[in-house]
Order: C-alpha cells, then sequence, then structure tokens
C-alpha cells in the first residue's frame, strides 16, 4: 500500500476549473520522509488545482507552526512558518520533475501526487537559523543564555593616558624618527 495515497489528487472526472484540497499537516507527515527536526508540527495546506484543457495549474499556500529547538539556546518553541508554491503540470511522454515550477506527467496519468510538493514548500519556508523570539527580545532566561552572557567578550575601555602605553614603543617609535 503506497504511504502517501491520501496525497493523491485525482483529476480525470473533474470539470475544468478551479478546485479546492485541504490537508491538515502533523508530524506523522514529516515521519513519512524521514525527517525529524520538528518536534511537532500542525499546518494548514490548501491546494487549488486549477484544471484547463492541456494542462494542470497547482497553487499550493500552507500555514501553521512547527515546534522546534531555538539554535542558540536549545528551547523548544513554536515557529509560525507559511509558504506559496505554484506549479504547472503538463503531459509528455514520460515523467520529468527537473524543474521545480513544471512537472510533465506521462499521457493516460489519471492523478497527481502532491505530498512531495508539500513536504519542500514547508521545510524551505523555515529559516535556516531558528532563533527562540525571547532570546531576540532578551525576555527568555535559561542556564545557557546566563553562560553565553557571562562568556561574552568584554568591551576594552580606550584610554588616551601615555602613562597606559608600553614602553617598548616608545622605543620602537625613536627608530622611526631616528633617520
Amino acid at each position: 500500500m503506497d504511504k502517501f495515497k491520501e496525497y493523491n489528487i485525482p483529476f480525470v472526472g473533474l470539470k475544468e476549473g478551479k478546485h479546492q484540497f485541504q490537508y491538515s499537516i502533523d508530524n506523522e507527515f514529516f515521519e513519512l520522509f524521514g525527517f525529524t527536526e520538528f518536534n511537532s508540527a500542525s499546518i494548514n495546506v490548501e491546494v487549488i488545482l486549477d484544471k484547463k484543457i492541456s494542462m494542470l495549474e497547482l497553487h499550493f499556500k500552507s500555514k501553521g507552526t512547527v515546534n522546534v529547538d531555538c539554535d542558540v539556546s536549545s528551547e523548544p518553541f513554536d515557529l509560525p512558518v507559511k509558504g506559496t508554491l505554484m506549479m504547472v503540470v503538463k503531459f509528455g511522454d514520460e515523467f520529468n520533475d527537473d524543474n521545480e515550477e513544471l512537472l510533465i506527467l506521462p499521457h493516460g496519468e489519471y492523478q497527481v501526487n502532491v505530498a512531495q510538493y508539500m513536504y519542500e514548500m514547508i521545510v524551505l519556508s523555515v529559516p535556516a537559523k531558528r532563533i527562540h523570539p525571547g532570546v531576540e527580545d532578551g525576555t527568555l532566561s535559561s542556564d545557557i543564555i546566563e553562560k553565553l552572557e557571562e562568556l561574552q567578550p568584554k568591551e576594552k575601555q580606550e584610554t588616551n593616558d601615555e602613562d597606559d602605553i608600553d614602553p617598548r614603543w616608545n622605543t620602537l617609535k625613536k627608530l622611526l624618527t631616528d633617520k
């Protein structure tokens, strides 16, 4: 049995025009792909299939939250994500998905599986660096944040006093003026 069967959209019996499909995505969906970076996920995906005479247009929109670990503090938090994807499906001699915006299905196909495209759209909508909002505004208190602040480089205080200059530099300056 195909594990992505529920993400098949049969387009053969549909009339020309727009058709809407709704999907609720959770961690089970990502486990099908072996993706384990999310602690949990709750995302709604809307797929609008616009059937035309010789091609199909797929418009994907996702919105929801994924629970991930912060890259700075390792604290889990809910990260809002949203994404869009537009894809054209045409028909040809053989299957071809080399282009990310164009999918070619063999003549005689009666359905398109949208699982891979939803997966890529959601994963790519998550930023590469995930920072807890509490770290950015300074409201998060954790042991890791306190340790990072403790180990942070201290600002050097600038003084213009001649007394603080190492005497070896003065000797070197004489070399420049003794020509």
